[in-house]
């Protein structure tokens, strides 16, 4: 018989790496008399799951044991599926939720109760949540509810408070480092300016380590550049490039004096709207400002698919692992985490806090839009402390 009953759920959007973590804890829990239960589509899966309806358990609600999760690390993505539901503000109640009495602010309701409830009825002793600081903000509001919760953060965006790495981000470098390697070609043989937009809504991580390793330019949303310097050292560098063509890469949230960063659709669960593409935005000004013609590429989505890179193997293998041994040891409230280079366990962030950004003293030549790459002796492997 269990000693205990572990639930297991990603939210968000998925990357490399995810589902090493969900059989690192099915297998180090079968070892250690655990019962390991998949919840699908995120925080959808506690707010709409129906537990006297045999579908929608179905639906919701997967066991998991070695021969079902003996293979899913192979693959990307996440075998238990995501989705971007804030239960602690839902605009639209589900057909099951509707007859439900729950506070309101605004035009959002809070079912954190239902949530609590279905806990509960699925007798889940520890629930382990696996995403980036919006899926992590609710982690942490269940913590506060009493629920017994570890977190293991997850984003190819880097930017999670308190640890100096999140799944996903290897990969994200790796593919993009790849996919601009690959364009340069094209780049070169029209002459252009290359302008890579990467995501980076509120940090600039994966656009400056990217650059960092391609040792081309980046502009991030932690520093707002001058339009007319970047633009002379592009055209600066082009003319002295043999081939004629110079590379950047651009983070969604990237701004300079004068532009205002656009949005476009409905705002999601946690109040975030989708980026208009700042790297069309910027080859339209260089364009009217000095008659060069640039090739905009997004590095988006296809950064966060397919199989995880050895990096992101690892250190998803191993956060499995720790938050597995945290369990067992009774505690909550905490984070697997990188600081200083080495594995631990910190505290589920202050959603107040906010993202991690880019420490732009340290980290960002602002004189060459560059990386900077002095003063590294000391630091830990990714280059910035939790």
């Amino acid at each position: 018989m269990a000693l205990r009953r572990i639930g297991i759920l990603t939210g968000g959007g998925d990357v490399p790496g995810l589902n090493s973590v969900i059989k690192s804890v099915v297998y180090r829990g079968t070892e250690n008399q655990c019962e390991t239960i998949g919840i699908r589509r995120g925080w959808e899966g506690l707010t709409n799951l129906n537990l006297e309806d045999p579908e929608s358990r179905e639906k919701y609600v997967w066991p998991l044991n070695r021969e079902n999760t003996r293979t899913i690390d192979r693959f990307g993505g996440t075998v238990l599926h995501s989705t971007r539901t804030n239960p602690s503000k839902m605009k639209i109640l589900p057909d099951v939720l509707k007859s439900g009495n729950f506070p309101k602010q605004g035009d959002s309701y809070d079912v954190s109760s239902q949530v609590l409830k279905n806990l509960s009825g699925l007798g889940i002793d520890t629930l382990i949540a696996i995403g980036g600081d919006d899926t992590l903000s609710y982690a942490a509001r269940l913590h506060q509810l009493g629920v017994k919760v570890i977190a293991i953060p997850k984003t190819m965006d880097n930017d999670v408070q308190h640890t100096e790495y999140c799944i996903g981000f290897s990969t994200a470098i790796t593919r993009a480092t790849a996919a601009i390697g690959r364009q340069r070609t094209t780049v070169g043989s029209h002459e252009r300016i290359g302008i890579f937009r990467i995501f980076g809504r509120d940090a600039g991580f994966t656009a400056l380590y990217t650059a960092y390793v391609t040792s081309i330019r980046c502009c991030i949303p932690e520093y707002e550049v001058s339009l007319d310097k970047l633009i002379d050292l592009l055209l600066v560098e082009k003319r002295d490039t043999p081939s004629n063509y110079v590379l950047l890469v651009i983070s969604e949230g990237a701004r300079w004096s004068g532009y205002a960063v656009q949005e476009y659709g409905e705002a999601d669960a946690f109040g975030h709207r989708k980026k208009m593409s700042v790297g069309e935005a910027l080859a339209s000004e260089i364009r009217k400002r000095v008659g060069e013609d640039s090739i905009v590429s997004d590095l988006t989505y296809d950064l966060r698919s397919g199989e995880a890179d050895f990096v992101d193997k690892m250190i998803a293998t191993t956060f499995g692992n720790m938050a597995l041994e945290t369990v067992l040891e009774g505690r909550s409230g905490l984070m697997a985490a990188l600081v200083g280079g080495c594995y631990t366990m910190v505290s589920i962030p202050d959603p107040q806090l906010g993202p991690r950004k880019v420490d732009v003293a340290s980290m960002y030549n602002t004189d060459r839009y560059r990386p900077s790459y002095s003063h590294r002796y000391g630091m830990p492997i990714f280059l910035t402390r939790a």
